[in-house]
Protein backbone atom coordinates (compact mmCIF):
# COMPACT_ATOMS: atom_id res chain seq x y z
CA UNK A 1 0.00 0.00 0.00
CA UNK A 2 3.18 2.20 0.87
CA UNK A 3 4.43 1.32 -2.82
CA UNK A 4 1.37 2.39 -4.02
CA UNK A 5 0.28 5.67 -2.75
CA UNK A 6 4.63 6.18 -3.81
CA UNK A 7 3.98 5.91 -6.79
CA UNK A 8 1.00 7.61 -7.39
CA UNK A 9 3.05 10.38 -5.46
CA UNK A 10 5.62 10.58 -7.78
CA UNK A 11 3.52 10.06 -10.93
CA UNK A 12 1.60 13.33 -9.94
CA UNK A 13 4.83 15.33 -9.46
CA UNK A 14 6.04 14.31 -13.00
CA UNK A 15 2.66 14.93 -14.57
CA UNK A 16 3.10 18.77 -12.74
CA UNK A 17 6.55 19.32 -13.70
CA UNK A 18 5.32 18.10 -17.44
CA UNK A 19 2.88 20.64 -16.87
CA UNK A 20 4.89 23.22 -15.81
CA UNK A 21 7.31 22.16 -18.82
CA UNK A 22 4.35 22.38 -21.57
CA UNK A 23 3.76 25.72 -19.92
CA UNK A 24 7.01 27.20 -20.36
CA UNK A 25 7.21 25.63 -23.62
CA UNK A 26 4.26 27.74 -24.75
CA UNK A 27 5.32 31.22 -23.91
CA UNK A 28 8.68 29.91 -25.45
CA UNK A 29 7.16 29.35 -28.44
CA UNK A 30 5.21 32.76 -28.23
CA UNK A 31 8.23 34.10 -28.40
CA UNK A 32 9.96 32.29 -30.58
CA UNK A 33 6.91 33.52 -33.33
CA UNK A 34 8.11 36.94 -32.59
CA UNK A 35 11.54 35.90 -33.20
CA UNK A 36 10.21 34.13 -36.77
CA UNK A 37 8.30 37.35 -37.76
CA UNK A 38 11.08 39.88 -37.22
CA UNK A 39 13.40 37.10 -39.63
CA UNK A 40 10.59 36.84 -42.23
CA UNK A 41 10.65 40.96 -42.49
CA UNK A 42 14.31 40.01 -44.19
CA UNK A 43 13.31 38.16 -46.91
CA UNK A 44 11.52 38.62 -50.12
CA UNK A 45 8.79 36.28 -52.23
CA UNK A 46 7.53 35.04 -48.94
CA UNK A 47 3.98 33.78 -50.43
CA UNK A 48 4.47 30.37 -49.02
CA UNK A 49 4.86 32.21 -45.19
CA UNK A 50 1.48 32.93 -45.57
CA UNK A 51 0.85 31.10 -42.13
CA UNK A 52 3.99 33.21 -40.36
CA UNK A 53 1.13 36.06 -39.27
CA UNK A 54 -0.26 37.70 -36.50
CA UNK A 55 -2.06 36.79 -34.00
CA UNK A 56 0.73 34.83 -32.86
CA UNK A 57 0.74 31.29 -32.31
CA UNK A 58 1.27 29.46 -28.40
CA UNK A 59 2.59 26.54 -30.17
CA UNK A 60 4.90 26.34 -33.21
CA UNK A 61 4.55 22.85 -33.39
CA UNK A 62 1.78 20.09 -32.66
CA UNK A 63 4.12 17.31 -31.94
CA UNK A 64 6.10 16.46 -34.72
CA UNK A 65 3.61 18.54 -37.29
CA UNK A 66 4.59 22.34 -37.55
CA UNK A 67 1.84 25.15 -36.69
CA UNK A 68 3.67 27.27 -38.84
CA UNK A 69 4.89 26.44 -42.84
CA UNK A 70 8.80 25.23 -42.88
CA UNK A 71 8.97 24.65 -38.87
CA UNK A 72 10.93 21.78 -37.54
CA UNK A 73 9.64 19.85 -34.70
CA UNK A 74 10.18 17.13 -32.80
CA UNK A 75 8.28 16.07 -29.59
CA UNK A 76 6.39 19.44 -29.86
CA UNK A 77 9.47 21.21 -29.34
CA UNK A 78 10.73 23.60 -31.87
CA UNK A 79 13.96 22.38 -33.39
CA UNK A 80 14.76 24.44 -36.44
CA UNK A 81 13.47 26.05 -40.00
CA UNK A 82 13.63 24.00 -43.43
CA UNK A 83 12.65 26.82 -46.14
CA UNK A 84 13.50 24.24 -49.22
CA UNK A 85 12.34 25.72 -52.61
CA UNK A 86 9.76 27.84 -51.92
CA UNK A 87 11.49 30.81 -53.78
CA UNK A 88 12.63 33.26 -51.07
CA UNK A 89 14.80 35.90 -51.35
CA UNK A 90 16.75 38.85 -49.49
CA UNK A 91 19.08 37.84 -46.50
CA UNK A 92 19.44 35.28 -43.72
CA UNK A 93 18.93 37.70 -40.88
CA UNK A 94 20.97 35.50 -38.42
CA UNK A 95 20.41 37.62 -35.40
CA UNK A 96 16.31 37.42 -35.27
CA UNK A 97 17.50 33.82 -35.05
CA UNK A 98 19.94 33.76 -33.16
CA UNK A 99 17.49 33.41 -29.65
CA UNK A 100 16.02 30.31 -30.81
CA UNK A 101 16.38 26.51 -30.62
CA UNK A 102 18.05 25.94 -33.75
CA UNK A 103 19.46 22.58 -34.77
CA UNK A 104 18.97 22.95 -38.48
CA UNK A 105 19.15 25.33 -40.95
CA UNK A 106 18.12 24.90 -44.51
CA UNK A 107 17.33 27.31 -47.09
CA UNK A 108 18.41 25.26 -50.27
CA UNK A 109 16.53 25.81 -53.59
CA UNK A 110 15.98 29.55 -53.08
CA UNK A 111 17.02 32.85 -54.72
CA UNK A 112 19.60 33.93 -51.64
CA UNK A 113 21.97 35.80 -52.41
CA UNK A 114 25.35 37.74 -50.64
CA UNK A 115 27.91 37.12 -48.15
CA UNK A 116 27.52 33.83 -46.01
CA UNK A 117 25.18 34.19 -43.27
CA UNK A 118 27.35 34.47 -39.66
CA UNK A 119 26.04 31.21 -38.83
CA UNK A 120 28.26 31.32 -35.42
CA UNK A 121 25.60 32.76 -33.85
CA UNK A 122 23.36 30.24 -34.11
CA UNK A 123 24.72 28.36 -31.08
CA UNK A 124 23.07 25.09 -31.27
CA UNK A 125 23.17 24.39 -34.67
CA UNK A 126 24.15 21.18 -36.37
CA UNK A 127 22.89 21.02 -39.84
CA UNK A 128 23.54 23.93 -42.18
CA UNK A 129 21.77 23.70 -45.72
CA UNK A 130 22.65 26.80 -48.27
CA UNK A 131 22.69 24.96 -51.11
CA UNK A 132 21.45 26.12 -54.73
CA UNK A 133 21.22 29.87 -54.10
CA UNK A 134 23.51 32.77 -55.12
CA UNK A 135 25.31 33.53 -52.15
CA UNK A 136 29.39 34.52 -53.04
CA UNK A 137 32.42 35.68 -51.91
CA UNK A 138 35.10 34.25 -49.28
CA UNK A 139 33.58 32.33 -46.03
CA UNK A 140 36.52 33.28 -43.88
CA UNK A 141 38.68 30.68 -42.31
CA UNK A 142 37.08 31.55 -38.91
CA UNK A 143 33.35 30.37 -40.53
CA UNK A 144 32.50 27.32 -38.23
CA UNK A 145 34.73 28.41 -35.45
CA UNK A 146 33.45 27.18 -32.29
CA UNK A 147 30.96 25.18 -33.74
CA UNK A 148 31.45 21.70 -32.03
CA UNK A 149 27.85 20.59 -32.47
CA UNK A 150 27.79 20.96 -36.16
CA UNK A 151 27.53 17.57 -37.96
CA UNK A 152 26.56 18.40 -42.28
CA UNK A 153 27.93 21.61 -43.58
CA UNK A 154 25.78 21.52 -47.39
CA UNK A 155 26.84 24.49 -49.32
CA UNK A 156 27.20 23.28 -53.12
CA UNK A 157 25.99 24.81 -56.05
CA UNK A 158 26.56 28.78 -55.08
CA UNK A 159 29.37 31.52 -55.97
CA UNK A 160 31.76 31.37 -53.02
CA UNK A 161 35.47 31.60 -53.43
CA UNK A 162 39.05 31.29 -51.88
CA UNK A 163 39.83 28.52 -49.68
CA UNK A 164 37.87 25.89 -47.86
CA UNK A 165 37.93 27.18 -44.25
CA UNK A 166 40.25 25.26 -41.70
CA UNK A 167 38.00 26.27 -39.24
CA UNK A 168 36.16 23.06 -40.67
CA UNK A 169 39.03 21.10 -39.31
CA UNK A 170 37.94 21.65 -35.74
CA UNK A 171 34.66 20.36 -36.01
CA UNK A 172 34.96 16.84 -34.43
CA UNK A 173 31.33 16.05 -35.39
CA UNK A 174 31.59 16.68 -38.85
CA UNK A 175 29.74 14.07 -41.13
CA UNK A 176 29.10 15.38 -44.00
CA UNK A 177 30.79 18.47 -46.10
CA UNK A 178 29.19 19.08 -49.74
CA UNK A 179 31.00 22.15 -51.03
CA UNK A 180 30.89 21.18 -54.72
CA UNK A 181 29.76 23.51 -57.75
CA UNK A 182 31.77 26.65 -56.39
CA UNK A 183 34.65 28.26 -56.94
CA UNK A 184 36.75 27.50 -54.28
CA UNK A 185 40.49 27.65 -54.83
CA UNK A 186 43.95 26.04 -53.18
CA UNK A 187 44.41 22.87 -51.68
CA UNK A 188 42.41 20.92 -49.46
CA UNK A 189 43.07 21.02 -45.97
CA UNK A 190 43.80 17.77 -43.76
CA UNK A 191 40.51 16.99 -42.74
CA UNK A 192 41.23 13.97 -39.69
CA UNK A 193 37.23 13.69 -39.40
CA UNK A 194 36.47 9.59 -38.98
CA UNK A 195 34.10 8.58 -41.26
CA UNK A 196 33.59 12.13 -42.98
CA UNK A 197 31.82 12.07 -46.59
CA UNK A 198 33.05 15.05 -48.93
CA UNK A 199 32.24 16.36 -52.29
CA UNK A 200 34.61 18.87 -53.66
CA UNK A 201 33.98 18.34 -57.32
CA UNK A 202 33.47 21.28 -59.71
CA UNK A 203 35.50 23.69 -57.92
CA UNK A 204 39.37 24.97 -59.06
CA UNK A 205 41.17 23.27 -56.09
CA UNK A 206 44.68 22.01 -56.88
CA UNK A 207 47.30 20.07 -55.12
CA UNK A 208 47.11 16.34 -54.16
CA UNK A 209 44.15 14.89 -52.00
CA UNK A 210 44.66 14.69 -48.19
CA UNK A 211 45.58 10.88 -47.61
CA UNK A 212 42.72 10.86 -44.90
CA UNK A 213 40.65 11.71 -47.54
CA UNK A 214 41.89 8.86 -50.22
CA UNK A 215 38.80 6.84 -49.53
CA UNK A 216 36.29 8.77 -50.71
CA UNK A 217 34.29 8.43 -54.12
CA UNK A 218 36.43 9.65 -57.17
CA UNK A 219 33.42 11.71 -58.52
CA UNK A 220 33.66 14.02 -55.23
CA UNK A 221 37.22 15.14 -56.61
CA UNK A 222 36.02 15.71 -60.49
CA UNK A 223 36.06 19.22 -61.95
CA UNK A 224 38.79 20.15 -60.47
CA UNK A 225 41.95 20.55 -63.04
CA UNK A 226 44.60 20.69 -61.01
CA UNK A 227 43.96 17.90 -58.05
CA UNK A 228 45.73 14.63 -57.94
CA UNK A 229 46.18 11.85 -56.06
CA UNK A 230 44.08 9.01 -54.71
CA UNK A 231 41.04 8.12 -55.88
CA UNK A 232 42.25 10.36 -58.83
CA UNK A 233 45.44 9.37 -60.87
CA UNK A 234 48.70 10.27 -59.23
CA UNK A 235 50.77 13.11 -58.79
CA UNK A 236 53.25 12.80 -61.28
CA UNK A 237 54.70 16.91 -61.42
CA UNK A 238 57.82 15.92 -62.65
CA UNK A 239 56.80 13.80 -65.73
CA UNK A 240 55.22 16.31 -68.46
CA UNK A 241 56.21 13.26 -71.13
CA UNK A 242 53.90 10.30 -70.23
CA UNK A 243 51.21 12.69 -69.51
CA UNK A 244 51.62 14.48 -72.92
CA UNK A 245 51.12 10.96 -74.41
CA UNK A 246 48.36 10.45 -72.55
CA UNK A 247 46.39 13.05 -73.29
CA UNK A 248 47.46 12.39 -77.36
CA UNK A 249 46.03 9.04 -77.21
CA UNK A 250 43.03 10.38 -75.37
CA UNK A 251 42.74 12.99 -78.17
CA UNK A 252 43.28 10.03 -81.00
CA UNK A 253 40.70 7.86 -78.80
CA UNK A 254 38.26 10.77 -78.82
CA UNK A 255 38.51 11.92 -81.97
CA UNK A 256 37.79 7.94 -83.71
CA UNK A 257 35.23 7.69 -81.22
CA UNK A 258 33.35 11.17 -83.17
CA UNK A 259 34.03 9.40 -86.15
CA UNK A 260 32.50 6.39 -86.20
CA UNK A 261 29.62 8.36 -83.90
CA UNK A 262 29.21 10.61 -87.11
CA UNK A 263 29.38 7.85 -89.33
CA UNK A 264 26.28 5.99 -87.37
CA UNK A 265 24.32 9.29 -87.65
CA UNK A 266 24.79 9.65 -91.49
CA UNK A 267 23.49 6.49 -91.77
CA UNK A 268 20.62 6.33 -89.89
CA UNK A 269 19.26 10.10 -90.94
CA UNK A 270 17.42 10.50 -94.39
CA UNK A 271 18.32 14.04 -94.53
CA UNK A 272 22.49 15.43 -94.02
CA UNK A 273 21.65 17.49 -90.24
CA UNK A 274 24.30 15.74 -88.51
CA UNK A 275 26.83 17.19 -86.12
CA UNK A 276 30.04 17.06 -88.03
CA UNK A 277 28.61 18.65 -91.16
CA UNK A 278 26.54 21.22 -89.28
CA UNK A 279 28.90 22.68 -86.56
CA UNK A 280 32.10 22.08 -89.26
CA UNK A 281 30.20 24.91 -91.55
CA UNK A 282 30.04 26.92 -88.51
CA UNK A 283 33.34 26.59 -87.82
CA UNK A 284 34.61 27.18 -91.08
CA UNK A 285 32.47 30.25 -90.77
CA UNK A 286 34.07 31.42 -87.50
CA UNK A 287 37.14 31.43 -89.33
CA UNK A 288 36.80 34.07 -92.04
CA UNK A 289 34.69 36.09 -89.83
CA UNK A 290 36.77 36.32 -86.63
CA UNK A 291 37.10 40.32 -86.47
CA UNK A 292 32.92 39.31 -85.96
CA UNK A 293 33.17 36.95 -83.49
CA UNK A 294 36.48 36.61 -82.14
CA UNK A 295 35.92 32.55 -82.02
CA UNK A 296 35.42 31.91 -78.62
CA UNK A 297 32.53 31.19 -76.33
CA UNK A 298 31.18 33.69 -74.24
CA UNK A 299 30.41 32.40 -70.84
CA UNK A 300 27.81 34.11 -68.67
CA UNK A 301 28.12 32.38 -65.57
CA UNK A 302 30.69 32.65 -62.92
CA UNK A 303 30.21 29.60 -61.04
CA UNK A 304 30.52 27.51 -64.25
CA UNK A 305 34.00 25.91 -63.23
CA UNK A 306 34.51 23.67 -66.55
CA UNK A 307 35.83 26.32 -69.38
CA UNK A 308 36.71 25.34 -73.44
CA UNK A 309 37.47 26.75 -76.04
CA UNK A 310 34.88 27.43 -79.18
CA UNK A 311 37.34 24.53 -81.02
CA UNK A 312 37.13 22.03 -78.08
CA UNK A 313 33.52 21.97 -78.43
CA UNK A 314 33.53 21.85 -81.89
CA UNK A 315 36.02 18.75 -81.80
CA UNK A 316 33.68 16.96 -79.49
CA UNK A 317 31.90 13.66 -79.75
CA UNK A 318 28.53 14.46 -80.28
CA UNK A 319 24.85 13.04 -80.31
CA UNK A 320 22.18 14.28 -82.69
CA UNK A 321 19.24 15.79 -80.49
CA UNK A 322 16.85 16.97 -83.30
CA UNK A 323 15.97 19.62 -85.17
CA UNK A 324 13.55 21.99 -83.43
CA UNK A 325 11.47 24.69 -84.22
CA UNK A 326 14.19 27.01 -83.66
CA UNK A 327 16.87 24.96 -84.78
CA UNK A 328 19.48 21.88 -84.24
CA UNK A 329 20.61 20.42 -80.92
CA UNK A 330 23.36 18.44 -80.11
CA UNK A 331 25.06 16.74 -77.33
CA UNK A 332 28.56 17.46 -76.94
CA UNK A 333 30.98 15.48 -74.68
CA UNK A 334 34.07 18.20 -74.35
CA UNK A 335 37.49 16.30 -73.13
CA UNK A 336 38.36 17.03 -70.24
CA UNK A 337 34.62 17.87 -69.04
CA UNK A 338 32.59 16.29 -66.27
CA UNK A 339 29.54 17.40 -67.55
CA UNK A 340 27.70 16.86 -71.19
CA UNK A 341 26.36 20.04 -72.76
CA UNK A 342 23.28 20.75 -74.83
CA UNK A 343 24.35 22.97 -78.11
CA UNK A 344 21.63 24.95 -79.51
CA UNK A 345 22.46 26.59 -83.25
CA UNK A 346 19.84 29.36 -83.98
CA UNK A 347 19.73 30.47 -87.51
CA UNK A 348 16.86 33.56 -86.87
CA UNK A 349 18.38 35.69 -84.23
CA UNK A 350 19.27 38.61 -87.02
CA UNK A 351 17.26 41.01 -85.92
CA UNK A 352 19.24 42.78 -83.06
CA UNK A 353 23.04 43.46 -82.88
CA UNK A 354 26.07 42.10 -81.26
CA UNK A 355 25.86 44.50 -78.09
CA UNK A 356 22.26 44.04 -77.72
CA UNK A 357 22.14 40.47 -77.96
CA UNK A 358 24.96 39.87 -75.97
CA UNK A 359 23.79 42.46 -73.36
CA UNK A 360 20.61 39.82 -73.16
CA UNK A 361 22.72 36.73 -73.14
CA UNK A 362 24.35 37.95 -69.80
CA UNK A 363 20.97 39.32 -68.62
CA UNK A 364 19.94 35.55 -69.11
CA UNK A 365 23.34 34.30 -67.37
CA UNK A 366 23.00 36.10 -64.05
CA UNK A 367 19.14 34.57 -63.95
CA UNK A 368 19.56 31.58 -61.09
CA UNK A 369 16.47 29.98 -59.69
CA UNK A 370 16.33 25.83 -59.23
CA UNK A 371 13.68 26.15 -61.83
CA UNK A 372 15.36 27.42 -64.38
CA UNK A 373 17.70 25.53 -67.02
CA UNK A 374 20.56 28.33 -66.48
CA UNK A 375 22.60 29.20 -69.35
CA UNK A 376 26.23 27.99 -69.65
CA UNK A 377 27.93 30.37 -72.63
CA UNK A 378 27.02 31.61 -76.06
CA UNK A 379 28.74 32.55 -79.71
CA UNK A 380 27.89 34.90 -81.80
CA UNK A 381 27.95 35.69 -85.37
CA UNK A 382 25.85 37.61 -87.11
CA UNK A 383 24.01 34.81 -89.30
CA UNK A 384 23.74 32.27 -86.81
CA UNK A 385 24.37 31.40 -82.38
CA UNK A 386 25.04 29.00 -80.57
CA UNK A 387 23.81 28.57 -76.95
CA UNK A 388 25.36 25.72 -74.46
CA UNK A 389 23.19 24.63 -71.54
CA UNK A 390 23.98 21.91 -69.33
CA UNK A 391 22.48 18.22 -70.80
CA UNK A 392 19.66 16.82 -68.17
CA UNK A 393 19.84 13.32 -68.50
CA UNK A 394 16.23 12.61 -67.11
CA UNK A 395 14.52 14.24 -70.30
CA UNK A 396 11.57 16.57 -70.74
CA UNK A 397 8.44 16.36 -69.09
CA UNK A 398 7.06 15.43 -72.61
CA UNK A 399 8.77 12.45 -73.13
CA UNK A 400 7.60 11.38 -69.62
CA UNK A 401 3.84 12.31 -70.16
CA UNK A 402 3.63 10.95 -73.99
CA UNK A 403 7.23 8.70 -74.50
CA UNK A 404 7.84 5.00 -74.52
CA UNK A 405 8.34 3.56 -71.18
CA UNK A 406 8.17 -0.28 -70.29
CA UNK A 407 5.54 -2.40 -68.75
CA UNK A 408 6.37 -2.61 -65.57
CA UNK A 409 8.04 1.24 -65.58
CA UNK A 410 5.14 2.98 -63.71
CA UNK A 411 3.89 6.91 -65.00
CA UNK A 412 4.44 9.98 -63.08
CA UNK A 413 2.35 9.74 -60.12
CA UNK A 414 0.25 12.65 -58.64
CA UNK A 415 2.28 13.90 -56.08
CA UNK A 416 5.00 14.17 -58.54
CA UNK A 417 2.78 15.60 -61.13
CA UNK A 418 1.85 18.61 -58.57
CA UNK A 419 5.73 19.03 -57.36
CA UNK A 420 6.50 19.71 -60.91
CA UNK A 421 3.79 22.20 -61.88
CA UNK A 422 4.30 23.84 -58.38
CA UNK A 423 8.11 24.51 -59.74
CA UNK A 424 6.86 25.42 -63.16
CA UNK A 425 4.97 28.31 -61.27
CA UNK A 426 7.82 29.25 -58.80
CA UNK A 427 10.43 29.44 -62.10
CA UNK A 428 7.84 31.76 -64.11
CA UNK A 429 7.43 33.58 -61.12
CA UNK A 430 10.81 34.85 -60.95
CA UNK A 431 11.15 35.63 -64.32
CA UNK A 432 8.39 37.73 -64.44
CA UNK A 433 9.66 38.99 -61.17
CA UNK A 434 13.53 39.52 -62.80
CA UNK A 435 12.37 40.26 -66.18
CA UNK A 436 10.29 43.06 -65.44
CA UNK A 437 10.49 44.64 -69.21
CA UNK A 438 10.14 41.64 -71.21
CA UNK A 439 6.46 41.43 -72.52
CA UNK A 440 6.95 37.62 -73.01
CA UNK A 441 8.92 36.44 -69.76
CA UNK A 442 9.34 32.81 -71.01
CA UNK A 443 7.07 32.89 -74.75
CA UNK A 444 7.71 29.41 -75.09
CA UNK A 445 6.30 26.98 -72.48
CA UNK A 446 5.32 23.67 -73.48
CA UNK A 447 6.10 20.18 -71.95
CA UNK A 448 8.95 19.69 -73.98
CA UNK A 449 10.57 23.05 -72.43
CA UNK A 450 10.07 21.67 -69.29
CA UNK A 451 13.41 19.47 -68.44
CA UNK A 452 13.25 17.06 -65.13
CA UNK A 453 16.32 16.48 -62.78
CA UNK A 454 17.02 13.29 -61.20
CA UNK A 455 14.84 14.58 -58.70
CA UNK A 456 11.95 15.11 -61.12
CA UNK A 457 12.16 18.72 -60.47
CA UNK A 458 11.36 20.63 -63.48
CA UNK A 459 13.92 23.36 -64.94
CA UNK A 460 12.18 25.64 -67.54
CA UNK A 461 14.04 26.02 -70.68
CA UNK A 462 13.81 28.23 -74.09
CA UNK A 463 12.96 31.54 -71.98
CA UNK A 464 12.62 35.21 -72.37
CA UNK A 465 14.64 34.72 -76.04
CA UNK A 466 11.75 36.72 -78.12
CA UNK A 467 13.41 40.00 -77.73
CA UNK A 468 16.26 38.16 -80.03
CA UNK A 469 14.14 36.34 -81.83
CA UNK A 470 13.37 37.63 -85.60
CA UNK A 471 9.70 38.87 -85.15
CA UNK A 472 8.16 36.78 -88.19
CA UNK A 473 9.48 33.74 -86.77
CA UNK A 474 8.88 34.15 -83.36
CA UNK A 475 5.15 34.79 -84.31
CA UNK A 476 5.16 31.62 -86.43
CA UNK A 477 6.36 29.47 -83.81
CA UNK A 478 6.50 30.30 -80.26
CA UNK A 479 3.59 29.13 -78.16
CA UNK A 480 3.27 32.86 -76.66
CA UNK A 481 2.18 34.25 -79.97
CA UNK A 482 -0.41 31.37 -80.47
CA UNK A 483 -2.39 32.23 -77.39
CA UNK A 484 -5.79 33.97 -77.97
CA UNK A 485 -5.67 37.63 -77.87
CA UNK A 486 -7.72 40.80 -77.52
CA UNK A 487 -7.19 42.83 -80.89
CA UNK A 488 -4.33 41.53 -82.22
CA UNK A 489 -1.99 42.86 -79.02
CA UNK A 490 0.08 40.05 -77.23
CA UNK A 491 0.69 40.66 -73.37
CA UNK A 492 1.64 38.74 -70.51
CA UNK A 493 -1.13 36.53 -70.23
CA UNK A 494 0.29 34.73 -72.93
CA UNK A 495 2.41 32.68 -70.52
CA UNK A 496 -1.02 32.47 -68.52
CA UNK A 497 -2.46 30.65 -70.98
CA UNK A 498 0.86 28.89 -72.01
CA UNK A 499 0.84 27.21 -68.08
CA UNK A 500 -2.88 26.29 -68.66
CA UNK A 501 -2.04 24.28 -71.41
CA UNK A 502 0.69 22.90 -69.38
CA UNK A 503 -1.43 22.09 -66.43
CA UNK A 504 -4.10 20.06 -69.08
CA UNK A 505 -1.70 18.36 -70.50
CA UNK A 506 0.02 17.10 -67.01
CA UNK A 507 -3.50 16.14 -65.41
CA UNK A 508 -5.30 14.60 -68.30
CA UNK A 509 -1.82 12.65 -70.00
CA UNK A 510 -3.54 14.42 -73.40
CA UNK A 511 -0.75 15.82 -76.08
CA UNK A 512 -1.65 19.01 -77.33
CA UNK A 513 -0.74 19.04 -80.79
CA UNK A 514 -4.07 21.16 -82.05
CA UNK A 515 -3.67 24.10 -79.24
CA UNK A 516 -1.15 26.33 -80.65
CA UNK A 517 -4.19 28.50 -82.91
CA UNK A 518 -4.23 32.19 -82.72
CA UNK A 519 -6.98 34.44 -81.52
CA UNK A 520 -9.98 32.56 -84.45
CA UNK A 521 -11.91 32.00 -81.25
CA UNK A 522 -12.12 28.57 -79.62
CA UNK A 523 -11.78 26.07 -81.74
CA UNK A 524 -9.74 22.25 -81.04
CA UNK A 525 -7.47 22.81 -78.60
CA UNK A 526 -6.77 21.05 -75.17
CA UNK A 527 -9.06 23.90 -73.11
CA UNK A 528 -11.59 23.19 -75.58
CA UNK A 529 -11.36 19.53 -75.08
CA UNK A 530 -11.64 19.25 -71.26
CA UNK A 531 -14.51 21.97 -71.30
CA UNK A 532 -16.56 19.71 -73.43
CA UNK A 533 -16.75 16.97 -70.99
CA UNK A 534 -19.19 17.37 -68.16
CA UNK A 535 -17.92 18.73 -65.02
CA UNK A 536 -19.53 15.86 -63.30
CA UNK A 537 -17.23 13.82 -65.44
CA UNK A 538 -14.07 15.64 -64.32
CA UNK A 539 -13.71 13.69 -61.09
CA UNK A 540 -12.83 10.55 -63.56
CA UNK A 541 -13.14 10.04 -67.03
CA UNK A 542 -10.81 13.54 -67.80
CA UNK A 543 -7.57 12.05 -65.72
CA UNK A 544 -5.04 10.55 -66.91
CA UNK A 545 -4.92 6.57 -65.35
CA UNK A 546 -0.86 6.78 -65.18
CA UNK A 547 -1.43 9.33 -62.15
CA UNK A 548 -2.76 6.00 -59.79
CA UNK A 549 -4.25 8.94 -57.75
CA UNK A 550 -5.48 7.92 -54.58
CA UNK A 551 -9.25 8.72 -53.87
CA UNK A 552 -8.15 11.60 -51.17
CA UNK A 553 -6.16 13.53 -53.88
CA UNK A 554 -8.45 14.06 -56.39
CA UNK A 555 -10.05 17.10 -54.47
CA UNK A 556 -6.55 18.65 -55.35
CA UNK A 557 -6.08 17.02 -59.07
CA UNK A 558 -9.78 18.92 -59.60
CA UNK A 559 -9.06 22.34 -57.88
CA UNK A 560 -5.35 21.98 -60.36
CA UNK A 561 -8.00 21.28 -63.38
CA UNK A 562 -10.36 24.58 -62.07
CA UNK A 563 -7.25 26.44 -62.30
CA UNK A 564 -5.76 25.16 -65.53
CA UNK A 565 -9.27 26.47 -67.21
CA UNK A 566 -8.92 30.00 -65.31
CA UNK A 567 -5.67 30.14 -66.89
CA UNK A 568 -7.13 29.08 -70.39
CA UNK A 569 -10.36 31.98 -70.80
CA UNK A 570 -10.39 33.22 -74.09
CA UNK A 571 -11.35 36.86 -73.33
CA UNK A 572 -8.01 38.13 -72.05
CA UNK A 573 -9.81 40.57 -69.91
CA UNK A 574 -10.96 37.50 -68.04
CA UNK A 575 -7.72 35.38 -67.52
CA UNK A 576 -6.08 35.10 -64.48
CA UNK A 577 -2.23 37.45 -64.46
CA UNK A 578 0.51 35.01 -63.61
CA UNK A 579 0.35 35.88 -59.75
CA UNK A 580 -3.26 35.03 -59.16
CA UNK A 581 -2.42 31.39 -61.06
CA UNK A 582 1.00 31.29 -58.97
CA UNK A 583 -0.55 31.78 -55.62
CA UNK A 584 -3.55 29.80 -56.14
CA UNK A 585 -1.36 26.55 -57.44
CA UNK A 586 1.62 26.96 -54.33
CA UNK A 587 -1.70 26.71 -51.69
CA UNK A 588 -2.16 23.27 -53.27
CA UNK A 589 -1.50 20.35 -51.25
CA UNK A 590 -1.15 16.93 -51.91
CA UNK A 591 -4.04 15.36 -49.90
CA UNK A 592 -7.08 16.59 -49.61
CA UNK A 593 -7.06 19.94 -47.32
Amino acid sequence: MMMGSSYLLALCLVSAAACIGIAASSSNHADYAKSLLIFKQSLTNTTMLHSWREPLVNRLCSWNTPVWTGCLCSNGSFIGLRLEGMGLGGRIDVEALSGLPIYSLSVAHNNFSGPFPDVRKLRKLRSLYLSDNGFEGEMGDDAFSGMKAMRKVVVSNNYFRGNIPTSLLDLPSLQILQLQDNMFRGRIPNFSQDNLAVNFSNNKLRGSIPVKLSNQNATSFYGNLELCGRPLSPCKPNKPLPKTAFIAAAVAGVTFSAFLTLILIHRRRPKPLKYSKSLHDFDTSTHTNKKESGGKLCFVRNNNSERFELDDLLRASAQVLGGGSFGSSYKAVVLGCHYSYVVRRFRRMSSVGRDEFCRHMRTLGRLSHPNLLPLVAFHFRKDEKLLITKFVQNGSLASHLHGKRASHQPGLDWPTRLRIIKGVARGLAYLYKELPTLTLPHGHLKSSNVLLDNNYQPLLADYALAPVMNKDHAEQLMAGYKSPVNDGVITRKADVWCLGILILELLTGQFPASYLKQGRGPSSDLATWVGSVGREEWNGEVFDKDMNSATRGEAQMLGLLKIGMCCCEWDVERRWDLREAVDKILELETGDS
